[in-house]
């Protein structure tokens, strides 16, 4: 009987050592959060450093005192550091390979937004994408705008018609010429002319 009497008290003495260890780490985190935060508080006003680089040294900070305090308690409760460090090394390893072989997607929908937000130009516009001042670049008349693609329709001077499909991020990344009317007959014939073509 008192065999397994000891034993009781010794695993709820277990469990109270383990609860006051997990709320010293919680403690420990919250004032360590709490000087780091008027640490770049005296640094912001001594240097007079931007808002905006203020506010991310502070959610930096919090993340990563916050993350070292929630490794320490899962320690206390036997998960392995190691094993989780594994864990969010994979799992971040995964997750930044699928954020850059979406990029240019989550790229070309950002930029549809903005294109129906400033409009530089609309439905049946004829516009030409350049890519520089001395010749002529990607044109056509605007008959489709999706969230990754401009469709341009080029009509070229032997009368055949072909559809181009532009990424909407190349509109935020070179400059766009805009027809109000019926455009030149270069931009026209979707900058196909060769350079012996009488003008």
């Amino acid at each position: 009987m008192e065999e397994s009497l000891s034993a009781w008290m010794q695993s709820r003495i277990e469990y109270v050592v383990v609860a006051l260890q997990v709320l010293a780490i919680l403690l420990a985190a919250w004032a360590l959060r709490w000087l780091v935060r008027r640490l770049i508080a005296r640094l912001a006003a001594r240097y007079e450093l931007p808002p905006m680089v203020v506010m991310g040294a502070r959610r930096v900070a919090t993340f990563l005192i916050g993350m070292a305090a929630l490794l320490m308690v899962l320690e206390r409760f036997g998960v392995s550091a190691g094993v989780l460090w594994g864990a969010f090394t994979g799992f971040a390893a995964v997750a930044a390979v699928a954020f850059f072989a979406a990029w240019s997607v989550l790229t070309n929908i950002f930029c549809s937004f903005l294109i129906l937000v400033t409009r530089p130009f609309r439905l049946f516009d004829h516009i030409e994408v350049l890519d520089n001042g001395e010749k002529p670049g990607l044109g056509g008349q605007v008959i489709d705008i999706n969230l990754v693609y401009v469709t341009l329709l080029e009509r070229h001077a032997d009368g055949f018609e072909s559809q181009l499909r532009v990424p909407n991020s190349q509109f935020f990344q070179r400059a766009v010429r805009r027809w109000s009317g019926e455009p030149p007959p270069r931009a026209a014939d979707g900058g196909a002319r060769r350079c012996d073509d009488k003008p």
